[in-house]
């Protein structure tokens, strides 16, 4: 969605490789949406004088007022009355392009949850890439969050469960996981701590039971390769110490000096 005047313009050139400039681009269209409608006159009315459809985005029409425009969804075009013809001031469209703006966040992040639950953070990284305004994303991720729509809390207790016990994965790795995804660090610590450290450890020992019967060569090079594979899927070293040490066990194994696997 954007205002303008005259003709739409040419749109900034990227860069491969060049993340930070990329960024700033997109920062400075996201803030051209709320300032380009300047040349608007203040204290006058103006008719609409051509109702556009354009090709993007979809299901948008361009309103003109003479040489200044703003292009807004069908929604908004007839929830607002935009028609060739109708009177709109400078504040008026200034409120529309704004609700427009809120609507088509909203939509997007309707579209986005319907593949499957995102985090507060996600919505709000991936409505941003869309080059929506800020304030709008912003209002948008708040009311997802009344409407119960996103539950980060919730989120990250199922996300824990199923990465501990269906993906065998450590608390470490799913800590960092949800880090990534925008999730409040004290709702990652309230989920990690309802993983039992047993939950934790019988996936470990999974892990490993399966990676020691594998693996070949001498007795502590098994222990070494085994510790380090474990280790890799984010368990931290005192529970794959564990974990090894009742895999050997059972497994008929020596354990002792288990720990120097872990130096």
């Amino acid at each position: 969605m954007s205002f303008g005047k005259g003709s739409y313009g040419s749109r900034r050139s990227r860069k491969e490789g060049h993340d930070s400039n990329d960024e700033e681009n997109k920062k400075e269209r996201r803030e051209a949406h709320l300032h380009q409608i300047d040349d608007f006159p203040e204290n006058e009315a103006q008719e609409i004088t051509l109702v556009e459809l354009v090709r993007r985005p979809v299901n948008s029409y361009r309103i003109y007022w003479g040489p200044n425009y703003a292009t807004v969804h069908e929604s908004t075009m007839i929830r607002y009355g935009m028609t060739k013809g109708s009177f709109f001031n400078k504040h008026a469209v200034e409120e529309i392009v704004r609700d427009n703006e809120r609507q088509v966040a909203y939509a997007q992040a309707i579209n986005f949850l319907s593949f499957k639950a995102r985090t507060s953070g996600e919505i709000e990284q991936k409505l941003l890439e869309k080059e929506l305004d800020p304030e709008a994303v912003a209002e948008t991720v708040k009311r997802l969050v009344e409407e119960k729509l996103i539950d980060d809390a919730f989120y990250a207790q199922e996300w824990t469960k199923q990465r501990i016990a269906g993906k065998k994965k450590g608390k470490v790795v799913v800590k960092q996981e949800l880090r990534r995804k925008g999730v409040d660090p004290e709702l990652i610590d309230e989920a990690l701590e309802s993983m039992g450290d047993e939950d934790e450890l019988r996936s470990a020992e999974e892990l490993a039971a399966k990676k020691w019967r594998t693996t070949k060569g001498e007795s502590w090079e098994r222990k070494r390769k085994t510790a380090a594979f474990v280790m890799r899927r984010g368990f931290s070293s005192d529970i794959v110490r564990k974990a090894l040490d009742n895999v050997l066990s059972r497994e008929g194994e020596d354990s002792e000096g288990l720990g120097t696997e872990f130096d």
